[in-house]
């Protein structure tokens, strides 16, 4: 080869490696139970993550209907029986990405994997399934606080990989998402401006069937909603004793717990769990 051609090429070279992104460590299924799924311009690779935490299903309280019926289509699925695909929506702090974590954690070892999926790379969620189809595990692939703006297409590739595709997902693939909302897309009052009535019966528009059709594609649909107190003590109760001792709850940290969820205007799973931070925290640095 021409030695000028070679100098320029290495030149080129030295110019591109910078933007390549760095070679990926294989992930072994066998070993990791977790990943994440990152894309770039030329597909995407795999990260293996440890779990953040050891929270189980004991842990949430105030959710018990939705845990038996999320941890039931887990099981079919990681069996090899008929499973829906899953989405857990509703008020926020209410325990959705938790329930997800706790059954990492408590499901791993009877074969549960699990993948996620940032909402901006959905646009390789295809490439994503297909890779994970030859593999010998069973694998939940997870989108957290998952929602779409009016202009967004990236639903699109969602819709195509949970019902659309002549293909479908693999068999040992299962889609999980939460989202805050029910439809996952927005809705204006415009988009009811196509709904009429026919006879007794009420048709809407294209624009909701459209918004609507893609949450409807999840087989399995959980909702969550904020806690009543009684709900909410029980919770600050379990968190105090859990990160701290039993005698920690008390007939003050009571009241604390009260007035803390009212100065948030909120009471849920996630506001239990700071106000326990807080009180344990400050319990152990006052002694």
């Amino acid at each position: 080869m021409d030695e000028s051609l070679s100098r320029r090429l290495l030149s080129l070279l030295e110019r591109i490696e910078p933007w390549l992104p760095p070679t990926p460590v294989a992930v072994d299924w066998s070993r990791d139970v977790a990943a994440l799924w990152q894309r770039h311009a030329l597909g995407g690779h795999l990260v293996a993550v440890p779990p953040r935490d050891d929270l189980r299903l004991d842990d949430l309280l105030g959710i018990e209907r939705q845990k038996l019926a999320l941890v039931d289509n887990l099981r079919a699925f990681l069996r090899g029986y008929p499973a829906n695909h899953a989405l857990l929506w509703g008020a926020r702090g209410s325990g959705k990405s938790s329930l997800v974590r706790a059954l990492l954690n408590d499901l791993a070892d009877e074969g549960m994997r699990l993948v996620q999926v940032d909402r901006h790379d959905l646009a390789g969620l295809t490439t994503l399934v297909e890779r994970l189809r030859y593999e010998p595990h069973r694998f939940v692939v997870y989108c957290d606080d998952l929602s779409f703006e009016g202009h967004d297409d990236a639903y699109k590739a969602l819709k195509s990989v949970l019902d659309g595709a002549l293909t479908g997902p693999p068999e040992n693939v299962l889609l999980l998402a939460t989202s805050n909302r029910r439809h996952l897309l927005p809705e204006s009052m415009q988009d009811n401006q196509g709904t009429r009535l026919v006879g007794d019966e009420l048709h809407h528009g294209d624009a909701v069937e459209e918004k609507i059709s893609l949450s409807d594609r999840f087989g399995l649909s959980l909702g969550f909603y904020p806690f009543n107190q009684d709900t909410y003590l029980e919770t600050c109760c379990h968190w105090v004793s859990r990160l701290g001792k039993t005698e920690d709850w008390t007939p003050q940290a009571r009241a604390e717990a009260i007035r803390f969820a009212t100065l948030r205007g909120s009471r849920s799973g996630r506001v239990a769990w700071q106000f326990a931070c807080q009180w344990v925290g400050q319990q152990r640095l006052s002694h």
